[in-house]
């Protein structure tokens, strides 16, 4: 394929404008930088020799003529998100598509997935398209400010069009930043993934006794936000004998009310979300976890209510043929400078796998940071990214033809 660095790179510069705020990106599924930034691509999609069409979720596609490989990724960021994660993935097959078509290279669509960073829930355009979660479903889903998934959509205006049909396409293929700090310590430049790691999520409110924070006494009271600490302490020793190192479980969002100085907090809603590549592990962390907060909840007074959230995804191998195409295509193009690994964050792949054979791909992610404005990546290191990428494509709709 003739691929053109100095396009992919300059497109994904320009790609980096809609929503650029210093050196990262706020872009939003369905905000105004988001819809205009759909719309570039689109027109870009054009000049590629492909046909732009965007679904009732918000997914757009470059389709190519017949059966073909689909590669891509999403072009929506957290709240104060980098201006590579997803983006990189949507840029580079827009390039490889491009330069298939003027090569004549074999069939290549695209597809920048929508919501993929879950401001209505985590990838929620590529769930819909994949069927695991009905369109109907999606629409009663709200982000934090209480708009509807229903109204946000609403924004498509003359834009949508039917769902793409699935068959259509052989494989996916998608390049990501890593997101992580494993191929930056190593001095590594490529990862072959393995697999996606599975997810599960819970939102716990924990009920105390709101009071007055001078003149209670520490052993009379039910405080909600104490019941927090313990329980994360004790839930960290519960663990030991079941994790990995590559095991990991966050607290990542907390709320206590009223959220004052000088009361004694009587309620909290805190999330819960872990994450390992064995569906058995993630079962037995379920167990412990109920176990830990019946625990701290019954020493300290507090009622403990559980809700298990739509995020609970289950670990997700990468197919053996992509896998073997783009290992071929690392060892050619960045010799003993790659390895295999599992992916530690959920991407769009872990659902387009219940649809057909897919692979992935990461560069390093410098100093190991994702989802902050600090997010980058070597412009060498995204260029041997497309070029890896490009050569594994061929191989696999070889692979896939057969």
């Amino acid at each position: 394929m003739p691929l053109n660095p100095a396009r992919f790179l300059s497109d994904l510069h320009s790609l980096r404008q809609f929503g650029k705020d210093g050196h990262g990106v706020r872009r939003r599924a369905f905000t105004p930088e988001d819809l205009a930034a759909r719309d570039w691509l689109a027109e870009r999609i054009t000049a590629a020799g492909l046909e732009p069409h965007f679904d009732p979720a918000g997914n757009l596609f470059g389709l190519a003529p017949g059966t073909s490989l689909l590669l891509g990724s999403h072009s929506d960021t957290q709240p104060e998100g980098g201006w590579l994660d997803g983006a990189l993935g949507v840029i580079a097959a827009l390039e490889v598509a491009r330069a298939s078509v003027e090569g004549g290279g074999p069939p290549i669509s695209i597809v920048s997935f929508q919501d993929e960073e879950g401001r209505f829930g985590a990838l929620t355009g590529s769930s819909i398209w994949s069927g695991k979660l009905d369109l109907d479903q999606a629409d009663s889903l709200t982000d934090a400010d209480g708009l509807s998934f229903a109204k946000a959509r609403e924004t498509l205006g003359a834009r949508a069009g039917a769902f793409v049909d699935p068959a259509r396409f052989s494989g996916f293929l998608e390049l990501h930043i890593e997101q992580g700090p494993t191929l930056d310590q190593s001095g590594e430049a490529i990862g072959v993934v393995t697999g996606i790691v599975g997810s599960r999520q819970l939102q716990v409110t924990v009920e105390g006794q709101q009071n007055h924070a001078g003149t209670t006494p520490m052993a009379l009271r039910r405080d909600a936000f104490t019941m927090v600490t313990r329980f994360a302490t004790a839930l960290e020793q519960a663990f030991a004998n079941v994790v990995t190192p590559q095991t990991v479980w966050t607290i990542g969002q907390l709320q206590l009310h009223p959220n004052a100085p000088s009361i004694v907090p009587g309620r909290a809603v805190f999330t819960l979300q872990w994450r390992d590549v064995e569906s058995d592990r993630l079962e037995r962390m379920d167990q412990f976890i109920n176990d830990v907060l019946n625990t701290v909840a019954a020493e300290s007074g507090c009622n403990v209510t559980v809700e298990r959230l739509r995020q609970m995804l289950e670990p997700v191998p990468m197919d053996h043929r992509m896998q073997d195409a783009l290992s071929e295509a690392a060892e050619k193009i960045a010799p003993d400078r790659w390895r295999s690994m599992p992916s530690g964050a959920l991407h769009d792949a872990s659902n387009v796998a219940g649809l057909m054979p897919v692979g992935m791909l990461f560069v390093p992610s410098i100093n190991g940071v994702s989802h902050t404005f600090d997010e980058d990546t070597a412009e060498d290191d995204l260029v041997l990214g497309l070029r890896v990428l490009a050569d594994g494509a061929e191989r696999a709709s070889r692979a896939l033809s057969r």
